[in-house]
């Protein structure tokens, strides 16, 4: 077992966690190990219907969860499948059926076994996109999602020690074919990482590093973020100056500005960069737009920020205009 892991659960030792097991060979370690080290866990797998050896991944979880002495709850996913977008539908749907179980059930975490591989694709994703610090920093060892913290404590722990812990063992897991269909990006990238290492000298070690620094960065400017927002933030909207916005740095400004829309827009997260991009562009002159269920304006000095749909007069509002 790793020692990065253990280390990291530390921190979780006697609370009452919730693990995703999909049947793959990331979270069916992940289960194996919770196992080993007396975590008080039950299990969650979500079975979407999609594939034709759904039903078979669901027989396995459960039987290997009553082999583990281990709770599971089965979840099926009936709503109507879309025609486009689906993999970010099941996606939705899946944290929306356990993150739900877990505020039934007063659990207030809920792990996942996003490993290290899949850190260092997404943070290669997020270089070919132009992401800035909140993107290139990856993935966040907890976060929060539908007011549950979802746990990742594999992300130091390489897709290759998870197989082997596995294969050594003779543990059963299933294989995503997706995995392997190089119509999506992250499995190019999983395809061609080795150039990287190869043919430049740059390590997964290296990368996982540099992500570590970034994410350094990334909690620094996002402690600093919360409370310009706090001071910002009235009831329901927001209302500043604009020397007061444009004195900050770029990445402070864009983040400042999404926070705020996801806030008052009520949205599960900020709208996209060139979306941030091209608001605050059109914040440097007087305007009045939409943007993430937003409607925001600029009068003179004074930037107003609403649920669309409210009314954008600066009038009325009594909250303080924040300045330098």
């Amino acid at each position: 077992m790793n020692q990065k892991f253990i280390d990291f659960m530390r921190a979780f030792y006697g609370k009452k966690l919730a693990v995703a097991v999909s049947g793959g060979v990331d979270s069916v370690a992940l289960l194996h190990w919770l196992v080993e080290i007396g975590a008080d866990i039950v299990c969650l797998h979500v079975n979407h219907g999609l594939r034709a050896a759904a039903d078979t991944e669901s027989e396995y979880v459960k039987e290997l969860c009553q082999k583990l002495k281990v709770p599971v709850q089965i979840f099926y996913w009936t709503d109507e499948k879309p025609t486009a977008g689906i993999e970010a539908a099941a996606r939705a749907a899946r944290y929306k059926m356990m993150t739900d179980f877990c505020a039934d059930n007063g659990i207030e975490y809920l792990l996942t076994a996003h490993q290290a591989d899949d850190q260092i694709e997404t943070f290669l994703m997020n270089l070919g996109r132009g992401s800035g610090v909140f993107g290139l920093a990856a993935m966040q060892a907890v976060s929060m999602r539908d007011g549950i913290k979802i746990v990742r404590p594999l992300l130091n722990v390489s897709r290759e020690e998870l197989r082997e812990y596995c294969d050594s063992r003779g543990i059963k897991y299933f294989m995503d074919e997706m995995n392997d269909d190089a119509r999506y990006t992250r499995v190019r990238i999983r395809q061609n990482r080795h150039v990287l290492r190869d043919m430049l000298g740059i390590s997964d070690d290296r990368i996982l590093l540099a992500i570590e620094n970034l994410a350094r960065a990334r909690d620094a400017i996002a402690n600093d973020i919360d409370k310009l927002v706090a001071d910002v933030m009235g009831d329901g909207f927001a209302m500043f100056s604009d020397s007061f916005l444009f004195d900050l740095m770029p990445d402070f400004r864009l983040k400042f500005i999404g926070t705020l829309i996801q806030k008052i827009g009520g949205d599960k997260y900020p709208p996209r960069l060139n979306s941030l991009e091209n608001a605050e562009k059109k914040l440097h002159a007087d305007c009045k737009f939409t943007l993430g269920h937003c409607t925001v304006r600029r009068l003179g000095a004074r930037i107003l920020i609403v649920p669309e749909g409210a009314k954008t007069t600066f009038r009325k509002r009594h909250g303080k205009i924040r300045k330098n």
